[in-house]
């Protein structure tokens, strides 16, 4: 079944180049003003994008928008389409408080507000723009909306603390607390808290092509990391990180690697404070009591 769907799309008025994409709720106005546009930078244009399938690639930046939003939305889940490619369809844009335009422009558009006593800041340069920006989902809280892109996955009753921070084609399942790392392809399960400056490995810039999936009522502790998926019920120690080659001591003494413990409910990983090693015991389920509910009840 095709899918499509009418936007607003920004275009740099001198070259022509597409930056964006808004592609509102049904029954929603799809038209946007901004600053830059009043200054002559960028124009707003009507677009129209039409996905045949999911499966294959995007074309163009028109249908790269559309799937991030359809993930962001919660349309889809992480993985739900193919984002194969997606990073050469989208243009790298100065996203500033007057409106999406090139780098080489904002110079430009700096001169033409202060000759109306208005000033520009710059939020990020990307490909990617911040979530909030295009979706806002229901019964979320987001600390810090710069370090959630547009086309992550936050389930109803999810945190995103201000250290947090979220990938597009990844993020939660359910009520979770985030406040480490979700890279991108990652997903995380109902009931799990990713705690601070924890690190989870994604698909991107050589982190290797498995999809690491965290599953329910699991806890990440401070500082931890994991290159490896987890089933339900596991715990890994703050600071302790395990990925697929590292070295791991099992309950009876035998050593595998930790590509072979991955996707195993209820380990506990921890590092011997004496040996410097990484062990894996039996996580006892009563030794910790979830998520706060009270936190995520958004």
């Amino acid at each position: 079944m095709s899918i499509t769907a009418i936007g607003h799309s920004y275009f740099d008025v001198e070259t022509d180049t597409q930056l964006d994409v808004w592609y509102p709720n049904s029954g929603v106005n799809p038209n946007r003003s901004c600053l830059a546009e009043k200054l002559g930078l960028i124009q707003g244009r009507l677009v129209e994008a039409t996905i045949e399938d999911l499966d294959a690639p995007a074309t163009d930046l028109s249908d790269a928008y559309l799937r991030l939003h359809l993930i962001s939305r919660r349309e889809i889940q992480p993985h739900g389409t193919n984002l194969d490619g997606v990073f050469g369809l989208l243009t790298n844009c100065a996203w500033t408080n007057a409106g999406p335009v090139l780098p080489e422009r904002v110079g430009e558009l700096q001169s033409r507000a202060a000759e109306i006593n208005q000033s520009i800041s710059v939020t990020s340069v990307d490909k990617f723009p911040r979530m909030t920006d295009y979706v806002i989902p229901s019964g979320v809280r987001i600390a810090d909306a710069d370090r959630v892109r547009l086309g992550a996955h936050l389930a109803e009753g999810t945190t995103v603390m201000h250290e947090g921070f979220c990938n597009f084609n990844a993020g939660t399942l359910g009520p979770s607390m985030i406040e480490g790392r979700i890279s991108a392809g990652v997903v995380i399960g109902a009931n799990s808290d990713i705690g601070g400056s924890a690190s989870i490995m994604g698909t991107l810039s050589g982190g290797g092509k498995e999809t690491i999936v965290v599953g329910e009522n699991c806890l990440l502790g401070a500082n931890s990391g994991i290159g490896i998926s987890l089933g339900d019920n596991c715990t890994v120690e703050a600071g302790c990180y395990v990925t697929a080659g590292s070295q791991i001591t099992l309950p009876d003494g035998s050593v595998v690697k930790g590509k072979e413990l991955s996707g195993r409910s209820g380990m506990l990983l921890i590092r011997n404070s004496s040996s410097g090693a990484i062990e894996m015991r039996v996580l006892d389920p009563d030794r910790w009591e979830g998520i706060n509910e009270a936190l995520h009840d958004n």
